[in-house]
């Protein structure tokens, strides 16, 4: 896995303009190089705040939005359409006003669904999904448990909780501490809602890079924390790497407590 990388802004909206445009890129070298994208998107304030920003970046039309996969992190299991789930959030921050292809925007399944109130036949639906996505030729895949897989997402975003959690993957919970499955339904949550569904740190793994996206001073413990060496199961930021680059995106509010050596330029 990769050494952490950090990159610090000014302030969130820096922040936000700075990733969206860093993203653009990306997508549009992937496609360049092999026709689609593939990237996995992540909710909350900056992950939501970055949406947004890309909707408002100048350079958004460079890329092919009929040839980017989207998938998520996780997923609070409510309701269609509820206004807390990350898919519709991310409709309404940028999703809804792209071309996209609708049968490339894997939301993860709702509560009102096919699957009724069993989360974890709807986190095993998920991981088939992935599974079926990574044996379809289109993308890179890297192997999961039981034979499945993920695709080799080329960006997978993260927000860092205050309590280091990511994804839906929270300190000392069973989720944190899944080696076999990459999709899972999670139980008890502490913070609401309490039944989620989240793709597990294998998965997270298995893309080429991870962004941990961290912006105000309620984060700045949590960053410490998991780039001090604190192991994943009591700080779960910790263990979200990619393949070949983990980058930290920060404010600094968010990085006001890493001490300076941490602070080296990420490369290009």
């Amino acid at each position: 896995m990769s050494t952490p990388q950090l990159v610090v802004h000014r302030d969130k909206e820096l922040m936000a303009e700075a990733a969206a445009a860093r993203l653009i890129t990306k997508i549009v070298d992937a496609q360049a190089a092999r026709g689609s994208a593939s990237v996995v998107l992540t909710g909350g304030r900056n992950g939501n705040g970055l949406l947004a920003a890309l909707g408002s970046a100048p350079a958004r039309d460079a890329v092919d939005w009929s040839r980017l996969d989207l998938w998520w992190g996780d997923e609070r299991y409510l309701p269609e359409g509820d206004p807390e789930r990350n898919v519709t959030q991310a409709r309404a921050a940028l999703l809804d006003r792209v071309p996209l292809d609708p049968a490339r925007v894997h939301a993860m399944p709702a509560s009102d669904g096919p699957y009724g109130s069993d989360v974890d036949a709807a986190a095993a639906a998920y991981a088939e999904e992935l599974a079926a996505a990574a044996g379809s030729g289109l993308y890179r895949s890297a192997a999961g448990a039981a034979g499945g897989g993920v695709p080799t997402f080329d960006v997978l975003m993260l927000g860092v909780g205050p309590d280091t959690h990511v994804a839906s993957l929270f300190p000392e919970l069973p989720a944190v501490r899944e080696t076999e499955r990459t999709v899972v339904g999670v139980h008890g949550a502490p913070k609401p809602p309490p039944v989620r569904i989240s793709l597990t740190l294998p998965a997270i793994r298995a893309a080429h890079e991870v962004w941990l996206l961290a912006a105000g001073e309620d984060k700045a413990k949590a960053a410490a924390i998991a780039l001090s060496g604190a192991g994943e199961v009591q700080a779960p930021a910790a263990g979200a790497r990619g393949r070949s680059r983990t980058l930290w995106l920060l404010d600094a509010a968010a990085a006001s407590e890493l001490p300076r050596s941490l602070y080296p330029p990420a490369s290009a």
